[in-house]
């Protein structure tokens, strides 16, 4: 199976690119493959409670994003929060508390890159 990096950069003012991002890595995972997603930007608002639990997808059986991404956890999905963009968003440490996400430098996106098999942007 394919190694796939999903680039986000999209946050709550885009549901719909958002949501596209968790689908694409939930259905990746469904099909076997490693993922990893790297949100940046507003991207990394997106895993505030407030936001996992509104941000509903569109004709994918209606399903809320904080359902994509317990998914994408429980499949083994790998994800970033650039550390960068949390601190100019105001994404504090205690608003992560309890989810399986990693803090990363702009060095872990570039490796990332180099590491998987295909890349695939939302921005």
């Amino acid at each position: 199976m394919a190694k796939i990096l999903i680039h986000l950069t999209h946050g709550p003012e885009a549901p719909t690119q958002a949501d596209r991002a968790f689908l694409i890595a939930k259905t990746a995972v469904r099909e076997g493959h490693h993922v990893s997603m790297f949100l940046a930007g507003s991207a990394v608002q997106l895993l505030k409670d407030a936001h996992l639990d509104s941000v509903i997808g569109v004709g994918d059986g209606v399903t809320s994003l904080r359902e994509s991404y317990d998914e994408i956890v429980a499949g083994g999905g790998k994800i970033y929060l650039s550390r960068i963009s949390c601190g100019a968003r105001g994404v504090t440490g205690q608003e992560l508390i309890g989810k399986q996400v990693e803090l990363a430098e702009p060095n872990v996106l570039v490796q990332l890159t180099v590491d998987h098999d295909r890349v695939i942007t939302y921005g």
